[in-house]
Parts: structure tokens; C-alpha cells; sequence
């Protein structure tokens, strides 16, 4: 029975990731809806990351937060692996409040 459960839940869970792929191969739009809808995922991750970095990393050092995230948005511009960017981010903050 927890095997069913646990079918089914994937189940209903990968049909709404998968159908908008299947659907939008099929349809085209014009070019300003792509760049708009290709912007999406950008302003999505910052609306995740920036509050916490500001909040989370030390409530009451929000500049240390800032400094790990100025580092990461540095080192991931100069398209080096997406671990480096963290790793040198973990650092900077490390650093900082050692």
C-alpha cells in the first residue's frame, strides 16, 4: 500500500512539470514574450536568494550576508562551476565572521 502511495504521488507530481514542456514545444510566440518568458527564472531566483541573504546568513550583520553574495554573483559571472561560486561564497562569509 505505501508503494501505491508513493506511485501515485510521483505520479501527480510529475504530470504538472512535464505537460507545460510537451505543450510549449508545440507553440510559438513572439519575440518579446520569449525574452520575457526566459527572464522569468532569473527574477525567480532572486526574489528566493536576496531576502536570504539579507535575513538569514546574520540577522544582525546583513553586510556579511551581502559580501557572500556580492562574491558568488562575481566569481558566477566569470562562468567558472556554479561550486566555486558557493564554495567562495561559504568563505567570504566564514571569513568574515571568524
Amino acid at each position: 500500500m505505501i508503494m501505491l502511495t508513493i506511485i501515485g504521488m510521483a505520479i501527480v507530481t510529475m504530470v504538472p512539470r512535464f505537460l507545460p514542456a510537451f505543450l510549449m514545444k508545440q507553440s510559438t510566440f513572439k519575440p518579446w514574450v520569449n525574452r520575457w518568458l526566459n527572464a522569468i527564472p532569473f527574477a525567480a531566483l532572486g526574489a528566493l536568494i536576496f531576502p536570504g541573504i539579507m535575513i538569514d546568513v546574520f540577522p544582525k550583520q546583513p553586510l556579511v550576508g551581502i559580501a557572500g553574495g556580492v562574491v558568488a554573483a562575481v566569481i558566477a559571472l566569470t562562468n567558472i562551476n556554479v561550486i566555486f561560486a558557493v564554495i567562495g561564497s561559504i568563505l567570504t562569509v566564514y571569513l568574515l565572521t571568524m
